[in-house]
């Protein structure tokens, strides 16, 4: 059971998520478009949250999609909300400022 929310709700490191950006990964916020608005990784579409099983055509065709958020908790609901729709190239990138860090590293 441990293994299963550890699973979910872990994010990948550094090293590995600037790998997969520098290879083209969709990097998606799904905070509120506001939250967006405030501060954003350069590059990323905002989906957020709730809008995520409305936009699935926009995953679509992608090799590598990291997801993230403010701390991690919506982007670990985005990428269930995801692989319940057959994804199975999600990250969960964890924060925005951590994909942000792992970028400009």
């Amino acid at each position: 059971m441990f293994g299963a929310f550890k699973k979910i709700f872990s994010k990948t490191n550094n090293s590995e998520m600037k790998k997969l950006i520098t290879n083209g990964a969709f990097l998606v916020d799904v905070r509120t478009s506001s939250e967006f608005s405030q501060g954003n990784v350069k590059g990323s579409a905002n989906i957020p949250l709730d809008q995520i099983q409305n936009q699935l055509s926009k995953f679509r065709g992608k090799e590598h999609i990291i997801v993230f958020c403010r701390s991690g908790n919506r982007s670990s609901q985005a990428k269930a909300i995801l692989e319940q729709n057959g994804f199975t190239n999600i990250i969960n990138g964890g924060s925005w400022l951590d994909v942000n860090d792992a970028i400009n590293k």
